[in-house]
């Protein structure tokens, strides 16, 4: 059974999108076999008609032409039967870290998806490249919690920054690092501070010299605002480096940081 629930009133928290804000940007509030979820106008059909056979993420596994890929869990890239057709990658909420083995893929509801929707909106309103959000649904489990799905549109081809990088290598890699200046560079302005900002959190789509650097992982975004927010985000994606340096032979090394860097200043 489907039902709009913009007249129902999710709890307020930090993680959850006001409905009208949801509306204001093309986005229908659905409520769909007891699955609460959000879709695009011109998406609500197709996510109605995956969620009435369980849920995004079952059901993007089930579709005969679809991409696997890993990262907290299986990914499916697969076409959401819109017209015209959007390629979208669908994704189960999991912890990382230290809850990972614990709390898997159950979160206080209403979960991260809301917050995703609202941040990813934000940073594309500041200009900042992200995956956009085509739906989310959120699926009630034992008690306060529950587990939730993130469709977003496939981005263009490319790889995540080690990836790129490794393919590359002497002046090959400038256009890289101008992208991902131009990024960081973007997040400072915006006063977003990405608490996980590490190299698989970059993606790199483009050819030759026009590059774009993507930001992943939008539910570890915060707006502290404030000066420092332009440190903090290079410390962490320096640390990264760093790590992938010397734990998996990526030859990032201190002169690219220290070109990163003041390709960042020179675009602030």
């Amino acid at each position: 059974m489907l039902t709009f629930y913009s007249q129902l009133r999710p709890p307020i928290s930090p993680s959850n999108i006001q409905n009208s804000d949801a509306l204001q940007h093309g986005y229908i509030p659905l409520a769909v076999h007891g699955f609460r979820a959000v879709a695009l106008e011109r998406a609500v059909s197709a996510v109605v008609t995956a969620l009435s056979s369980g849920t995004l993420h079952e059901w993007a596994s089930l579709q005969p032409v679809r991409d696997e890929m890993r990262g907290r869990g299986v990914m499916y890239a697969v076409d959401l039967p819109t017209i015209p057709v959007i390629p979208v990658v669908v994704r189960r909420n999991r912890h990382g870290g230290l809850l990972h083995g614990v709390t898997g893929e159950y979160f206080l509801a209403p979960t991260r998806a809301p917050y995703e929707l609202a941040t990813s909106l934000r940073l594309a309103a500041a200009g900042i490249p992200t995956p956009e959000v085509i739906a989310y649904a959120v699926y009630p489990a034992a008690g306060i919690f529950a587990r939730s799905d993130v469709m977003t549109r496939r981005l263009p081809a490319g790889d995540d920054l080690p990836a790129a990088w490794s393919k590359l290598s002497g002046a090959d890699r400038i256009p890289v690092l101008v992208a991902v200046a131009r990024l960081l560079a973007a997040l400072a302005r915006a006063g977003a501070w990405h608490a996980d900002l590490n190299l698989k959190n970059i993606y790199i789509a483009g050819v030759g010299t026009d590059l774009t650097a993507y930001l992943l992982d939008v539910d570890r975004v915060t707006f502290p605002g404030g000066n420092g927010i332009p440190a903090r985000n290079f410390k962490r994606l320096e640390r990264s480096a760093r790590k992938w340096r010397d734990r998996w032979g990526l030859d990032f090394d201190e002169e690219s940081l220290r070109r990163l860097a003041v390709l960042t200043e020179e675009n602030m």
